[in-house]
């Protein structure tokens, strides 16, 4: 049987053209009133110049950031996604597995002020990657990770682990994804074990809701 991760990316290869159609036409209704502007302020926030979205999907960020004349650089797994970016006007993005970031196989550029993964980070060992990405920002840089929020997500079964993602409710021919589960201490512990210092935390909620949409963690490269 495939791992996890294979069928994950296959996933979202099977996915993309349903995904950049749910993004622009803002099905999603918890990144409409929530998560993208959550995101957004939080780069925005640091006041970079030059930011790396790592796993940028069909670009919505990349846009935003470079109409408030951010040099703002594409990475995504996906070729279909990527095209989609690039057609939609984001000159620099590339297409890459993370396991090629790793590896240092694709050149996606260096000493970059700010990193992003919006909802983006869903495999099992991210320690890797999130060194890799480290390593491209310079000293003193940030990373901005969105990801679901542990509490609301963990239905009941609070533990590190795979889950499914069935796309229940969407509209269009959608393909099952496994996604990788962590607690809290979990995140807390990646980012430390990458070489990172938490520096904010915050839980982005609508003001309607009872429960947080996300859980969004800004950690800094240290720098010395």
């Amino acid at each position: 049987m495939p791992a996890p991760e294979s069928i994950l990316l296959q996933s979202w290869h099977h996915n993309a053209r349903s995904w950049i159609e749910a993004i622009r036409t803002g099905a999603i209704e918890s990144r409409q009133q929530v998560t993208d502007q959550a995101m957004l302020l939080a780069v925005m926030g640091r006041q970079p110049e030059r930011v790396l979205d790592l796993g940028c999907g069909e670009g919505w960020l990349l846009r935003a950031l470079a109409d408030r004349g951010i040099e703002a650089v594409g990475v995504d797994g996906d070729a279909t996604l990527v095209e989609a970016a690039r057609t939609a006007g984001s000159s620099s993005v590339h297409v890459a597995s993370y396991e090629e970031l790793v590896e240092a196989k694709v050149n996606v550029g260096i000493d970059y002020d700010l990193i992003c993964a919006n909802f983006a980070l869903l495999h099992q060992d991210i320690i890797p990657l999130l060194a890799a990405m480290n390593a491209l920002l310079l000293p003193g840089g940030t990373l901005v990770i969105q990801t679901l929020h542990p509490w609301t997500a963990a239905a009941g079964d609070y533990q590190d682990g795979w889950r499914q993602e069935t796309f229940a409710g969407f509209k269009g021919q959608w393909q099952p994804m496994p996604w990788y589960f962590r607690t809290l201490s979990s995140w807390l512990n990646a980012l430390d074990m990458a070489g990172f210092r938490l520096v904010g935390l915050q839980e982005p909620q609508h003001p309607q809701s009872p429960v947080p949409q996300s859980l969004l963690l800004v950690a800094e490269r240290p720098k010395k």
